[in-house]
């Protein structure tokens, strides 16, 4: 049944696609492989800003990715491209800044594909994943907290449109 259903296609955006995109890749990857559904979601991420293509993930990222099981080591960094709005189902921004910046090269016929992350976390009352990267090891561990809830969130959504 599920072979013949289009595949839903995520990318989730922060600036520089080494920290909170990576992230949430990694994680919502592995959820969605937890629940079998790899042949119906295709899963990716990038940065607004090209300060880091080709890179992996911050250091940081991988080792609180890595006490949790979970190994962004594979990912490397790209910058968002024009034909992302065409491609993608869910274009998913970390905050309002890189949502501001999507925006702005969003067809307004594909407005709709464009959210911030967190709206898949209400009840969090958290609107932004702030950016870790000049602050501690402890921030790592409340962005991913934060992006394991929006996850849940988001696959609940993926399911209830199948």
């Amino acid at each position: 049944m599920l072979k013949n259903m289009k595949k839903v296609k995520v990318l989730f955006v922060c600036m520089g696609n080494i920290c909170r995109s990576p992230t949430a890749h990694g994680v919502f990857r592995k959820l969605v492989e937890s629940e079998g559904l790899t042949d119906i979601i295709v899963i990716d991420s990038a940065g607004t800003h090209a300060y880091h293509v080709g890179n992996p993930p911050d250091q940081r990222a991988q080792q609180t990715a890595l006490y949790r099981n979970l190994d962004l080591s594979d990912l490397r960094a790209r910058q968002t491209a024009g034909d992302d709005f065409e491609r993608f189902d869910y274009v998913l921004a970390m905050d309002e800044d890189n949502y501001a910046i999507l925006q702005n090269a969003c067809p307004a016929d594909m407005e709709y594909k464009l959210r911030l992350f967190m709206s898949f976390a209400p009840e969090l009352g958290i609107r932004e994943v702030p950016d870790p990267y000049y602050g501690g090891d402890r921030g790592f561990e409340q962005v991913f907290d934060m992006i394991e809830a929006a996850s849940e969130g988001l696959l609940d959504e993926i399911r209830r449109n199948l």
